[in-house]
């Protein structure tokens, strides 16, 4: 460890909240996931109305512990299988999904230091995820030639780096403690730099106006001449100049919040017929849930919502082997199946959010119901990356045995 980073790792660490429980198995982090949505569901639709950011039921999510829940064990995580944490997602974003992707960030990079970090970083930054301290991003950018062309640049100095650049989509950065940020350093290559809430020379802007995840905590990020030390930087381009799981990783987490945005419009369908529907005016039924072609456009979407939580959780299961034996075999195969779980979660989303108005009616189109919201989180968060391209991954693995490329996108 050099001089800056021995004088670093012994600053004393100012939490923001009360430090968080420490989860200790997978089957924890179920329930306390159970635990947590229950409370973040109560103003969900409220928050979406009124695009309020979940500033308690934030800090409610990350001092429960579920942010440090992948956390290797030797630096006293449980790192939980990937099942889990996707589901764990899928169980948050189903009570409100943009809660439930504010820590996608946070997790892809836990998983980044997991693969790169330093021993320092690995040490300083894991201990702070236990204790609840979030991270938030700033990594995409606008106006450039494509998502992966980064303008934002790290320039050496005494001990360290200036960074100077501009973020947009930056989610969970207003209300993290630390901001990772994407960069080229001197020698074009990709890194993160690790930036602490608060730094001179950052500004983030509240100026999030989508349609949809309106209450993720997104917005404009500008950086100013901050100072970053060189034990802050994390070389990133190494996760993907190697077979890893830091792609599979990044979609599964995508994958699950939709899986949750699902669930939570399939569940509010069967309230809705099962309380309000009326019957069509060309039989004599007694109530619209007896309706036979609505019974069967609901068999349909929990047919096509339990193929989706099966292939999530199938996604899980190869990213671990992955993790495992990492190689070419095991993380194309990875990336393959999250890409498979991304189709179907993507498409699940979007029919039971649009199928939800078709068979509960008109009544369930007004304002004081808010049942838009699903099909608006739907497609906005859907739009991460395009499914069209999922296909073409898995059909060219399946029928000429091209392996997926190695970006966070796939």
């Amino acid at each position: 460890m050099t001089a800056q980073a021995n004088k670093i790792a012994h600053l004393p660490v100012n939490l923001p909240r009360q430090p968080a429980h420490l989860i200790k198995s997978d089957a924890e982090a179920l329930t306390v996931a159970k635990q947590v949505a229950s409370e973040i569901a109560k103003e969900a639709a409220l928050r979406d109305q009124e695009r309020r950011l979940p500033r308690k039921e934030l800090d409610l999510f990350s001092s429960s512990g579920l942010w440090g829940i992948t956390v290797p064990k030797e630096y006293g995580g449980a790192f939980v299988s990937n099942k889990t944490l996707a589901e764990v997602i899928a169980i948050v974003a189903e009570a409100d999904p943009s809660v439930g992707q504010i820590p996608q960030n946070h997790l892809y990079m836990v998983e980044g230091l997991r693969l790169d970090g330093s021993d320092f970083q690995k040490k300083y930054f894991f201990e702070l995820v236990l204790q609840g301290v979030r991270f938030g991003n700033a990594f995409s950018e606008i106006g450039t030639k494509s998502v992966n062309d980064v303008k934002t640049k790290l320039t050496p100095t005494n001990s360290g780096y200036f960074l100077n650049g501009k973020k947009f989509y930056s989610s969970g950065a207003l209300l993290a403690d630390w901001v990772p940020v994407v960069a080229k350093d001197e020698h074009d290559n990709t890194v993160v730099a690790f930036v602490p809430a608060g730094a001179e020379g950052l500004t983030i802007i509240d100026d999030w106006s989508s349609f949809g995840q309106r209450t993720t905590a997104s917005g404009t990020t500008i950086l100013e001449n901050i100072f970053v030390p060189s034990e802050y930087v994390l070389p990133h381009h190494l996760a993907f100049d190697r077979p890893t799981t830091m792609g599979p990783i990044a979609q599964i987490i995508q994958a699950a919040v939709d899986t949750g945005i699902a669930r939570a419009a399939f569940k509010d369908t069967l309230h809705f017929v099962r309380n309000y529907t009326r019957p069509w005016i060309d039989t004599d039924l007694e109530h619209g849930y007896e309706d036979p072609h609505t019974i069967k456009d609901i068999g349909d979407l929990q047919i096509r919502l339990h193929a989706t939580e099966a292939l999530l959780a199938r996604a899980g299961e190869y990213i671990d082997e992955a993790q495992r034996n990492p190689n070419e075999d095991t993380v194309a195969e990875a990336s393959i199946a999250v890409a498979e779980a991304k189709v179907l979660s993507t498409e699940t989303a979007l029919l039971a959010g649009s199928k939800l108005f078709e068979l509960a009616g008109t009544r369930s189109t007004l304002g004081e119901y808010n049942l838009d919201r699903h099909w608006r989180n739907a497609r906005t968060h859907t739009l991460h990356d395009p499914v069209r391209w999922k296909y073409h991954a898995v059909g060219n693995y399946s029928l000429n045995k091209v392996n997926p490329p190695r970006h966070p996108w796939i």
